[in-house]
């Protein structure tokens, strides 16, 4: 019979299991998908890849608009420039309705997923939000002199402190964001951007191997670029890459790209192994992703890869500078033949700095404190359905029968 020692170690393992289980990450298109008003919103958050941003955030608040508006936005702009504007609505941290109308002072600044880009400067990427007389709550853009052209219009769904979904009249438009230049996929300059973000080496390969007419005619269809810096081809352990044969060298340069759209969010929330411009055949010359809070790394099977921020983001291109040359097991892994020999060196070749698999902090605003939420709406703020705050598969939480089950098993523990 067991011990009362190990009865209490197996029963904390137990309540520490069902936890796991009970707490589950939101899933934006699963909740949106029970109300078709959004049907169009929630395509173009698929679309551009936001959704898979705002499923990687634990405190969220989306600003929905319903199917007309948005038929209204998306039939003047490219993706790209309604990929801006659809990030403008996503606001890292929770509001309610009754948080609306406790606003300090009245008027707010929040950061939105637009200010994570790196393509807003000033408070290009913040939204200014305003309780109004008579109720009302204003949203407009930060920057200083503009209008509050958007209101709010009634709660769709909460999870608190986790996820808000709340409708809004009209866009929200930033100065400036849709006469940003949108250019064509097919119209990108891939080695004029490579330069400027100091990979000229990987460049200047991509052009003398003939690789570079395989970028471009996958920009169409979708492509995300991994580009190792200059610094990267000098860095110990990288193999002499002109003793490789032209066939190996072009499997080398067209594993630095993948045949998809893959945004940072995406790629934090990738579970399979991605493929890439050199995959032949099930799992030959793939990728795969860890991600720990903001950071990103791929492996290859031979050392791991840290993804630094995008420097071109525009559906369905991106591209990525990494910090290391990936070097595929296919051509790198088994015992090189002398062609593929790296350079005699006196030491052994240095391991990846354990800085390139390093979490950083996540970007999102802590979750309002519960004390700031009163336990009722304000009479004055529209009205929304008590069905509102429940929960489902589709939204992170830990039900009450589960709580209660742990703190049976803990009591029952301590016995």
């Amino acid at each position: 019979m067991a011990t009362p020692t190990f009865r209490r170690i197996d029963l904390t393992l137990l309540t520490l299991s069902l936890l796991a289980v009970a707490v589950n990450a939101h899933n934006i298109t699963a909740i949106l998908e029970g109300f078709p008003d959004y049907s169009v919103y929630n395509d173009f958050l698929t679309k551009t890849k936001l959704a898979d941003e705002i499923n990687t955030r634990q405190t969220i608040t989306c600003l929905v608009l319903n199917n007309g508006a948005m038929s209204a936005l998306t039939a003047k702009h490219p993706l790209s420039v309604v990929k801006n504007i659809l990030s403008l609505h996503v606001l890292l941290d929770y509001y309610d309705p009754q948080k609306l109308h406790k606003i300090s002072d009245g008027t707010t600044l929040t950061t939105t997923l637009y200010q994570t880009t790196g393509n807003a400067p000033g408070n290009l990427g913040f939204v200014n939000i305003t309780d109004l007389q008579g109720g009302k709550v204003g949203f407009g853009s930060a920057v200083p002199g503009s209008k509050l052209d958007s209101s709010y219009t009634k709660s769709v769904k909460q999870v608190p402190y986790n996820i808000s979904i709340l409708e809004i009249s009209a866009p929200i438009i930033a100065p400036g964001v849709l006469s940003a230049p949108a250019p064509s996929a097919s119209g990108v300059n891939i080695t004029g951007l490579l330069e400027k973000a100091g990979c000229k080496t990987f460049a200047n390969l991509l052009t003398s191997s003939g690789v570079l007419k395989t970028y471009e005619a996958a920009l169409d269809k979708g492509l995300t670029i991994f580009a190792p810096s200059d610094e990267a081809f000098k860095a110990d352990g990288v193999p002499d890459l002109s003793k490789l044969t032209n066939a190996d060298q072009v499997s080398l340069l067209e594993y630095h790209a993948s045949p998809d759209y893959k945004p940072k969010g995406t790629l934090k929330t990738t579970k399979d192994p991605i493929t890439t411009l050199a995959t032949r055949g099930a799992g030959k010359f793939d990728l795969t992703v860890t991600a720990a809070g903001d950071s990103v790394t791929l492996h290859t099977g031979i050392s791991p890869s840290r993804v630094a921020e995008a420097v071109f983001d525009s559906p369905p291109v991106v591209i990525f500078t990494v910090d290391n040359v990936l070097l595929p097991s296919e051509l790198f892994g088994k015992s090189p033949s002398p062609a593929l020999a790296p350079e005699p060196v006196s030491s052994p070749s240095p391991t990846p700095s354990p800085l390139s698999e390093a979490p950083s902090p996540l970007a999102a605003s802590p979750p309002a404190p519960p004390t700031d939420t009163p336990a009722g709406s304000p009479a004055d703020s529209p009205a929304g359905s008590s069905e509102n705050s429940t929960s489902d598969n589709a939204a992170g939480h830990v039900s009450p029968t589960v709580i209660f089950t742990v703190l049976a098993i803990v009591g029952y523990s301590l016995c």
